[in-house]
């Protein structure tokens, strides 16, 4: 699965040990997003939902700094 920069960001902040564990952080920390970041975590929810947990589990999520 390919992510775009933004959302492997988004993932970095909210992974934790599982991909399941990563989608509900990110899920309950929605009610506090403004409209820009819920589309982005909900599309990045969506690629999630898409991928298996071996795939998540292989894939490497690096923080892009500035």
């Amino acid at each position: 699965m390919n992510f775009s920069v933004e959302e492997e960001n988004l993932i970095c902040m909210y992974h934790t040990s599982d991909r399941r564990r990563t989608m509900a952080r990110m899920l309950a920390a929605l009610p506090d997003m403004d409209t820009e970041m819920r589309r982005l975590t909900n599309s990045t929810l969506a690629k999630l939902e898409r991928m298996t947990d071996a795939d998540f589990d292989g894939q490497k999520f690096v923080f892009a700094g500035e």
